[in-house]
């Protein structure tokens, strides 16, 4: 579970050695990776720092997507740290329509989490900015279009949207799922807003096929 509380994800707290970032970049050099995507659930601005660090200092070549938390309370610290070291791609997924947000993140804030996206484009506006929704939880397609807007207005230019599915009965169960055509309607109304790229489909992911969703927004 997510320090959010988010109940769409088959996500468990552990605790991992202090040398994970090392482990990262041996795992991402004896794989002779070109792209990586890191997450952390639990804030973990510094935690990130290091791991660019780690990779960048092994191979400079590999390029970095932070998946982040919302560091609720500790913004201006987190961009801080990543403004010293900032990835290639900064994602953070809304995860749903605002509306829902009290039973799909619960112990999140929608407009905090534009803010973030926000306020680290503005320190960077030439590091692409990244969201990702996943549907099919009670939300209208509506709703869906109107947080892209949301997005496009925060200066967001990369996006995806994937179909929930319900990873064990203790999850929130799956309300409807939303038709290949549909989501082909949603990337049409996502690149007519302005965005770059948006990989819109039943199996999407916020990590899906990263590398070439990159590649269309020029990643140096």
């Amino acid at each position: 579970m997510s320090r959010t509380g988010a109940r769409l994800h088959q996500m468990r707290t552990n605790h991992r050695s202090w040398r994970k970032p090392s482990l990262i970049w041996v795992c991402a050099t004896s794989w002779s990776l070109q792209w990586t995507v890191t997450t952390c659930v639990d804030g973990g601005a510094q935690h990130f720092a290091d791991c660019i660090s780690a990779i960048r200092e092994k191979n400079p070549s590999i390029k970095i997507e932070t998946l982040v938390p919302d560091f609720r309370g500790r913004m201006d610290r987190a961009l801080d740290i990543l403004t010293v070291t900032p990835p290639d791609v900064f994602n953070h997924n809304l995860e749903n329509v605002p509306r829902l947000y009290r039973q799909v993140r619960p112990g999140a804030d929608y407009n905090w989490s534009l803010k973030l996206l926000e306020r680290f484009k503005e320190a960077h506006p030439e590091i692409p900015t990244k969201s990702g929704l996943m549907v099919g939880l009670g939300e209208t397609n509506d709703e869906i279009i109107e947080v892209m807007c949301d997005l496009r207005r925060h200066g967001v230019t990369m996006l995806t949207l994937g179909q929930y599915l319900q990873p064990s009965r203790h999850h929130l169960p799956v309300q409807r799922y939303v038709s290949p055509e549909e989501f082909e309607e949603m990337k049409a109304e996502a690149m007519a807003m302005g965005f770059t790229h948006a990989a819109c489909g039943p199996f999407v992911r916020s990590s899906y096929h990263a590398d070439l969703q990159a590649k269309g927004m020029e990643v140096k």
